[in-house]
């Protein structure tokens, strides 16, 4: 039976289905309206770095044929094929998105769908309405998205501007057309059998041969019967030819470095990097930053950093760098001290700190998040109490607090430890309550946290950039220091006080400290910062 996505809602694909090999159909219509249905392969700066991974009318397959546009069939205006495992490693997120080819908006969009089938089976669709947009010409419908594993996102983000822009949102340019466009090979069809009553065999048949053969009804690989007609939807057929920002004939971001040979110091970190992760990309716009004492790159030698280049001068120059940064996502970071939420995706209230709101946008209303009386009472008690506003309505909350890094933690079912310092906002959707440490030789003979558990978003702020660290028999924490924890972790409080040591000046000073112990998987947050 299929899984019903809301705005917002995300999921493993091993949670739907155990196959990787699967039929995406997108159905979208409106009275005289015609569509452009995509798919954008980004990497992990979630670009278009590579445009052979930008699979539309012009372009119906990627290079290894892991994402391949199949056209109409089965009730669906437009369907692909996805192969995840197939799928290359520099590309971490397939973007779906609907553009209007023309004249029109999306708030004029009848009743619509993106779904998964998997073996034959529907297992996820996402439903959405014209009503839930106002002014767009383009949406992003759902996102397939690594982390650690694949997994899938209801998405219905409006984006205004059509496929050109969405084009350049994602870092691509749109060139000139040319006059005669060679025509690409047709993509493979997986179109079920005339009869609509035949069952569609599952993904896992045999590709079609190379050699020339008699034409004959192409195999289904898991595509969804034909379902009842609809109107026939007329596709875009002009060409276009689109390229990233970047030379002729397109780049492939270069593999990581290799391990410095033995006895040679290998690359350090720049400033504020943590170390072992990669150099993360400038923003699309944006010059990345040259490491502390270099020049930024292209710029000539001798010239004074500060000083705005000609081509780049003028006041739209000097702000692009502080653009806002609309991803599609639920919780976005603008910078590492500003977080973003978009309340008109998930349909869920957010709780922030009080007094935490920079900025907002749309109509948004704000309310006091009282505790109640036994709440207000452990929190005294525990030192764990949160003075907390409700946020709710349409519209997108910029928050902040006295300059702390934010981190946006995602919980799928499981549950983390934070302590309510540490906590700047999080979905409403989630379950908190304070969780008790005992031990001996501490103020009070107990630490108190907060534990949050369930499906949604927790904002955590940190002093300084964090360290994560998996627990081990022998991971110790400044009480603190650690900011947070898995919830599945046992944790034992340390304490190193000694009377005769303690009874002369000169010791430590590290007399409390937490030891966790835990299943392989578990972990502990710490930041650079003693409380």
């Amino acid at each position: 039976m299929a899984r019903e996505f809301q705005r917002g809602h995300k999921a493993k694909i091993s949670d739907l289905t155990p196959g990787t090999d699967l039929y995406v159909g997108v159905q979208i219509s409106g009275p005289g309206l015609t569509f452009d249905i995509s798919c954008f392969g980004l990497d992990a700066n979630e670009q278009l770095s590579d445009d052979r991974y930008f699979i539309f009318f012009n372009q119906p397959k990627s290079p290894e044929e892991s994402i391949q546009l199949l056209g109409t069939q089965a009730g669906d205006t437009e369907s692909f094929r996805v192969t995840l495992d197939r799928i290359p490693a520099n590309i971490h997120k397939l973007s779906f998105t609907a553009t209007i080819d023309g004249a029109g908006q999306m708030s004029q969009v009848g009743p619509g769908y993106i779904r998964i089938v998997a073996g034959g089976e529907e297992v996820v669709r996402y439903a959405f309405t014209g009503s839930e947009f106002t002014t767009e010409r383009a949406v992003m419908l759902g996102d397939f998205y690594l982390k650690d594993v694949w997994r899938f996102a209801a998405v219905g983000q409006g984006f205004d501007g059509g496929l050109d822009a969405l084009l350049k949102n994602f870092g691509g340019e749109v060139a000139e057309e040319a006059p005669a466009a060679q025509q690409q090979a047709a993509a493979p069809s997986f179109a079920p059998p005339p009869q609509a009553t035949a069952p569609a065999p599952s993904f896992g048949a045999p590709a079609a041969p190379q050699a020339p053969q008699v034409p004959q009804p192409a195999p289904s690989f898991g595509a969804p019967a034909a379902q009842a007609p609809t109107p026939q939807q007329q596709m875009h057929a002009a060409p276009t030819i689109a390229a990233p920002m970047a030379p002729m004939g397109g780049t492939v971001p270069p593999p990581a470095p290799a391990p410095a040979p033995y006895g040679q110091p290998g690359q350090q970190p720049q400033f504020g990097q943590v170390p072992g992760q990669p150099v993360p990309a400038a923003p699309y716009g944006q010059q990345a930053p040259a490491p502390y004492g270099q020049q930024p790159p292209g710029m000539p030698q001798g010239a004074p950093q500060g000083v705005p280049q000609a081509a780049g001068a003028g006041l739209q120059a000097a702000l692009q760098p502080y653009k806002e940064t609309a991803t599609g996502q639920r919780w976005t970071p603008q910078n590492q001290q500003l977080m973003r939420v978009d309340l008109t995706m998930g349909g869920t209230p957010v709780l922030a700190r009080q007094g935490s709101m920079v900025m907002y946008q749309g109509k948004v209303d704000f309310s006091y998040k009282g505790a109640g009386f036994a709440g207000r009472i452990v929190g005294n008690a525990t030192g764990q109490e949160m003075q907390l506003m409700r946020c709710t309505g349409r519209g997108q909350v910029f928050l902040a607090e006295d300059g702390s890094h934010l981190h946006a933690i995602e919980l799928q079912g499981d549950g983390i430890c934070v302590s309510a310092e540490s906590v700047l906002a999080f979905d409403e959707s989630l379950q908190h309550e304070v969780r008790r440490i005992e031990g001996h030789g501490i103020p009070g003979g107990a630490l108190f946290t907060m534990q949050f558990q369930g499906t949604g978003t927790v904002i955590v702020k940190t002093h300084g950039v964090p360290v994560v660290l998996p627990v081990t028999p022998t991971t110790f924490a400044d009480c603190n220091a650690i900011v947070a924890w898995s919830s599945a972790s046992q944790v034992i409080i340390s304490s190193q006080v000694r009377l005769r040591r303690n009874a002369y000046p000169g010791h430590s000073g590290e007399t409390v400290n937490l030891q966790f112990r835990g299943a392989p998987g578990n972990f502990i947050v710490v930041q650079p910062y003693e409380v």
